[in-house]
């Protein structure tokens, strides 16, 4: 299965609900006017987009309908797949090009935090990549032996220490193995505490004081991973882990298990911060670095659905 076809298959509970929905509205229509774009809007919130943001697709339609003068119900589709890419657009791209980056991983437990990271891990390595993992939750011995089966599968190095270590030691070792072994990228897992956000900012910012001080010049990326499936409580979590540390981006886990794939433009919109990467189903390699034209032309396209 290609690139797109994944991405396509994976949004497929989305397009069948959110999308579908829309298609059957747009039919019932003879001309485009206030009470269409009305009901539109209300189909978007349906759809886990979010108020605001579907506030802001209905506005950008209406001003392509201006513009371009179009008076077909049928074209409101064309013009929604714009205006989704155009929104999804910005940022998607990966900074990671000192040797080595570092890619801190956080996320509230229960999201698949531990299988992203192997994931990466093994997508990185794919691409020639030297990777090493640095178990920094250790909070949960779970964790630490979740992450070693991934090192393992992933064929990449792992720096541990026990359970209930300081996290912050686990990654001043990682970063002293990673420039010893040559390392490209370190990938650190940290622990997925959002009831204590006080204990949890001090953690990332001395896990912070520690790159900073060891690798002054070196790039990194703050991943926050989310479950699909919550739904608008995504969003809410992007907003008290964004108090808590600087994310610069989003990995959406169970896309394909969730009509709520809207909730990408949500996320977008009206937090400002990128999806890097999308779960697309269990295999190895179904997390996709994420394309905002690919993702929007998944999502509207019907052909060949069952």
């Amino acid at each position: 299965m290609g690139l797109f076809s994944k991405i396509k298959e994976g949004l497929k509970k989305t397009r069948d609900s959110v999308i579908g929905q829309i298609d059957s509205m747009l039919n019932t229509f003879t001309r485009i006017d206030e009470d269409l774009f009305e009901e539109l809007e209300e189909l978007l919130v349906m759809g886990d987009v979010g108020v605001e943001t579907s506030q802001t697709i209905c506005n950008r339609v209406r001003l392509k309908v201006r513009e371009k003068g179009i008076t077909d119900p049928a074209e409101i589709r064309r013009l929604l797949e714009e205006v989704v890419c155009e929104m999804l657009k910005g940022g998607q791209e990966l900074n990671l090009n000192t040797k080595p980056s570092v890619i801190l991983v956080i996320g509230v437990n229960g999201v698949g935090k531990t299988t992203t990271i192997g994931k990466m891990a093994n997508r990185f390595r794919s691409e020639g990549k030297k990777v090493l993992l640095a178990a920094a939750d250790t909070f949960r011995a779970a964790a630490i032996e979740q992450l070693e089966i991934w090192a393992e599968r992933s064929q990449c190095d792992i720096i541990k220490q026990n359970e209930g270590s300081d996290p912050a030691a686990v990654v001043f070792d990682s970063i002293s193995a990673a420039k010893s072994r040559g390392a490209d990228i370190i990938i650190a897992d940290t622990a997925g505490r959002l009831h204590n956000k006080k204990h949890l900012m001090d953690e990332l910012a001395k896990i912070n004081r520690i790159i900073d001080r060891e690798l002054p010049d070196a790039d990194k990326e703050v991943l926050l991973v989310l479950d699909a499936t919550t739904g608008q409580n995504a969003v809410s979590q992007v907003e008290h882990f964004k108090e808590a540390t600087g994310i610069t981006g989003i990995v959406l886990t169970k896309l394909d298990g969730t009509a709520k794939g809207g909730i990408v433009l949500a996320i977008k919109n009206t937090l400002d911060v990128p999806v890097k990467f999308i779960g697309v189903g269990e295999k190895l390699d179904d997390l996709q670095p994420f394309d905002p034209e690919a993702f929007s032309k998944a999502l509207f396209d019907f052909s060949e659905d069952k």
